[in-house]
């Protein structure tokens, strides 16, 4: 089980990374999540939600209601162009951590 600690950390990028692709509603989002990771992340509303209106709220998504073919009504997020910046941003930290955890852990032995 991943800690809550390191989702929650990651959730940004992978927000705006699979929003980068293309736009999307929630519940498509935490599919996607789920897929990619092959079920071993599993964001509910509680999760997703809270982080998708504080980057809406700083400006890095923009949303518009639409409805489905369903008739269902859904809200969609897409990246803006802050957002993409911060994507940008975001590449490069996680990059860097993980050249980090690398070098770290091919030091260590005991992992090998």
């Amino acid at each position: 089980m991943i800690s809550k600690e390191l989702v929650g950390a990651s959730s940004i990028p992978i927000i705006l990374s699979i929003l980068a692709e293309k736009e999307s509603y929630g519940y498509e989002i935490i599919q996607k999540v789920k897929e990619l990771s092959n079920g071993k992340i599993e964001w509910g509303d509680g999760t997703l939600y809270p982080v998708l209106h504080k980057l809406e709220k700083k400006g890095l998504l923009r949303s518009d209601w639409k409805t489905a073919e369903s008739g269902r009504r859904r809200k969609y997020y897409r990246i803006s162009n802050d957002g993409k910046r911060e994507l940008v941003t975001e590449h490069e930290n996680w990059t860097i951590i993980n050249e980090v955890i690398q070098k770290l852990w091919k030091a260590n032995p005991s992992l090998a």
